[in-house]
């Protein structure tokens, strides 16, 4: 199948650089507030209303491309599992490159099945997700997670993650990383608005097998320039977490990446990133971390390490801001 758009610029948008991608496969345009399904999305002026019905209409293998317009919220009926391969889906807003505030926004609203753990389920290959805004009102009882990654090669980039709700529930969080070979570069995961209630934890990053599929597992995963924002109400909270010794295999790095608590925040957490037992078949790296609001620990988890500008710092309390003077 060959691409509907040819050229270096389609509807005043380049193809290169923070623009839609050239491709060889489809591209489909989705507008909320505009759009119809009725229509081909196929152009700025013919688009879709729905992401279920852009993502329906994408080849797996093909290369194809959604375009969300930034205009108004995409709001989801039910979680969307992507599970067809190399598809890239885009928010178009006029302003690539945001850490936050992308004005592209995909929202799962409420539901009544417990299968809608999520807004979205990633299970496919290679897919990308770049310069939209993830968020979750749900309120059935099993929906405590924004985005489930389960896939291969994944992709996420200037990507917000976030789930104002569920703030007391142990076990909840933005996002579940089961993804294998997964990277997140320049995203922000958490909220430092909503404060956490109680001695819970609920981490702005879950390690866990046993959600997105039997034997998925976090491996190889990546996190580049990142902001991890938390409102602690506990020392018990932390921004990463993983419940067992095997929920990390291989390696997980975090580079030059960001652990920010609120300063009107109740308690510090005691830990940064922390997990029920020794790592035992993975490690994770953090390569010139930056904490402010936790404690002094980064980690005291076995098989968490941490590398800085100061080689003599403990593992334990590298990557603290601490007070200038």
């Amino acid at each position: 199948m060959s691409s509907n758009f040819t050229g270096l610029i389609s509807n005043g948008i380049p193809i290169f650089g923070d623009g839609i991608p050239a491709t060889r496969g489809k591209v489909f345009f989705v507008d909320y507030g505009n759009g119809s399904d009725n229509q081909d999305g196929e152009s700025i002026e013919t688009p879709f209303k729905t992401l279920a019905t852009a993502y329906g209409q994408c080849t797996t293998n093909n290369f194809d491309v959604i375009c969300l317009m930034g205009n108004a919220t995409h709001v989801l009926t039910s979680m969307l599992t992507i599970a067809k391969n190399r598809i890239t889906i885009i928010g178009i807003d006029g302003s690539p490159g945001r850490y936050y505030g992308q004005a592209a926004k995909v929202e799962l609203g409420v539901t009544t099945e417990a299968t809608d753990i999520g807004t979205i389920l990633n299970t496919g290959v290679r897919n990308v997700f770049r310069n939209i805004k993830f968020m979750n009102s749900n309120t059935v009882a099993q929906g405590i997670y924004t985005v489930v990654e389960g896939g291969e090669y994944a992709q996420y980039l200037n990507c917000e993650i976030y789930k104002e709700t569920d703030t007391e529930t142990t076990g909840a969080a933005e996002l579940v990383m089961n993804g294998d070979s997964a990277q997140l570069i320049g995203c922000t995961i958490g909220s430092l608005a909503n404060q956490l209630v109680g001695a819970i934890i609920r981490p702005c990053v879950l390690m866990t097998k046993a959600i997105a599929g039997a034997g998925k597992v976090a491996r190889d995963v990546l996190f580049k320039d990142c902001y991890f924002w938390r409102n602690c109400s506990d020392v018990a909270n932390r921004f990463v977490y993983g419940a067992n010794a095997t929920d990390i295999e291989r390696m997980m790095v975090f580079d030059d990446c960001k652990f920010i608590n609120n300063p009107l925040a109740l308690a510090t957490p005691a830990q940064t990133i922390a997990f029920g037992a020794t790592l035992t078949v993975g490690r994770v790296l953090c390569i010139n971390p930056a904490s402010i609001g936790s404690a002094t620990a980064l980690s005291t988890t076995t098989g968490v390490f941490a590398i800085g500008p100061d080689p003599a710092a403990a593992a334990a309390t590298m990557g603290i801001a601490i007070q200038c003077s």
